[in-house]
């Protein structure tokens, strides 16, 4: 999973490429909302909030989906155009249907479809029949072709069909209003509106319209035990900042300060304001708007962290050792805190900071296996204080996480070179060699760099 820095930020909002073709944001606060928000959910389901994770995907279209596995995929679109946490749940409780009823599909070519409620896939052809190109684009399809495509769309609206029933009665088992479902299909039925359901052929579509699906989920959850539960207001105000957070993160800056102008002195807005000028290029007017965030809370770990990440990457490392350390204490150790923390550390260049960077950093990668720029800095540091072996581990495993099988492949044999025959370091680097090699001899077209 290669990471990738949007602009001139570093921040702990990082992109990195999963398995499926869009990107990854990862920060600690956004993956807290959605443990919290999803627990009940993966209980419900009968699974185990151990083994399922929600993952925000770097996309403003409006979706989620499953791929495999048990991952759900948000998108960040998503998150912009739920109005609270409850909508975000009840996509959630959906895609968690996918995930429980074990619906993964796999296309002639072998890819998995993206499942969930997406607007696009809802809507497919819909382009072409604007554009005036519907009946010709239907005509060039073979018969054959058009047959076997009604089958799997037909398929697929049976199966999100299903992952609507079974979302339902998790939500109304897990004590979570329905009330967020129903309210997001709304939304979604508003977007058919606007494109006009008589351009929809609703059996070209891969998920039935939000019209129906509102209708075969009222009764169940209107009258569902769970229907008046009132919201959690923790988890609400959570919501509400992690949208504020990720708008300031993923818009433009002029789009931001329109939404959250500087008139506006709400923690949210700071909390835009911060990202979207620290993005931008403006340090004082994001330390400004991250110092307004600890006055409201002095102690609060995700504030505390994004004023530590604004002065490392204005060339402060040593002033934000303060911030970071105590983000990292106070947020319980949380790795992608640890990271920033670990990196500044050895960003002060001061020797004497070395040992705790290497103490930090081994703990966040014990505790976060999809953290390849932690392994990366993890990597810098042995290199610093003469560990040339682990130095190569750490970007052994870096690289496996990146899926550079040859880089992976060389560095762990360099790796186990320098270490101890038969030590946990030594058999790490073992396996990951074996894995690497194994993968460049199934895949050779794609191992040729």
């Amino acid at each position: 999973m290669k990471r990738l820095v949007a602009l001139a930020a570093a921040s702990l909002l990082v992109w990195t490429q999963p398995a499926v073709a869009q990107s990854i944001l990862r920060d600690a606060e956004t993956e807290t909302m959605f443990a919290e928000m999803s627990r009940p959910l993966i209980v419900a389901a009968g699974l185990s909030p151990a083994n399922v994770r929600v993952v925000l995907i770097n996309d403003d279209s409006i979706n989620a989906f499953v791929a495999g596995g048990q991952t759900v995929y948000v998108h960040s679109g998503l998150i912009q155009a739920a109005d609270n946490a409850n909508e975000v749940q009840g996509v959630i409780a959906h895609e968690l249907g996918h995930i429980a009823d074990g619906h993964v599909v796999l296309q002639d070519n072998g890819a998995k479809p993206a499942m969930g409620i997406s607007l696009l896939s809802m809507v497919v052809g819909l382009a072409a029949a604007v554009a005036g190109a519907g009946d010709a684009g239907m005509a060039i399809m073979g018969m054959g072709q058009a047959a076997a495509q009604g089958k799997f769309l037909a398929f697929t609206r049976v199966q999100e069909s299903t992952a609507d029933a079974a979302g339902a009665k998790y939500l109304n088992t897990s004590g979570v209003s329905g009330r967020g479902m129903l309210s997001f299909f709304r939304k979604l039925q508003n977007q058919e509106y606007a494109y006009g359901l008589r351009n929809i052929d609703p059996f070209a579509q891969s998920h039935p319209l939000s019209g129906q699906r509102m209708e075969n989920l009222k009764n169940d959850l209107m009258s569902g035990p769970s229907w008046n539960a009132k919201l959690d207001p923790t988890l609400e105000e959570r919501f509400k900042r992690v949208k504020a957070k990720l708008r300031g993160y993923v818009s433009d800056p002029k789009i931001t300060l329109n939404v959250y102008p500087e008139a506006d002195q709400s923690v949210y807005a700071h909390y835009a304001r911060a990202y979207a000028f620290h993005k931008s290029g403006y340090p004082e007017k994001a330390d400004a708007e991250a110092a307004a965030l600890i006055k409201a809370d002095p102690n609060d770990a995700f504030f505390l962290e994004i004023q530590g990440q604004i002065l490392l990457e204005a060339g402060k490392p040593a002033e934000a050792l303060v911030p970071l350390r105590e983000a990292t204490a106070r947020s319980n150790n949380s790795p992608l805190i640890a990271t920033t923390f670990g990196h500044a550390l050895i960003a002060t260049e001061d020797k004497k900071n070395y040992p705790e960077a290497v103490s930090v950093l081994r703990r966040a990668v014990q505790r976060d296996d999809q953290n390849p720029f932690a392994w990366y800095q993890l990597g810098t540091v042995y290199e610093r204080t003469g560990d040339t072996a682990r130095a190569m581990l750490a970007t052994a495993e870096q690289a496996s996480q990146n899926g550079n099988s040859r880089l992976a492949a060389y560095t762990a044999r360099g790796a186990m070179a320098g270490l101890t025959p038969n030590s946990s370091d030594w058999i790490r680097a073992q396996d990951i060699a074996m894995t690497a090699q194994n993968d460049i001899d199934d895949n050779p077209k794609q191992n040729r760099r």
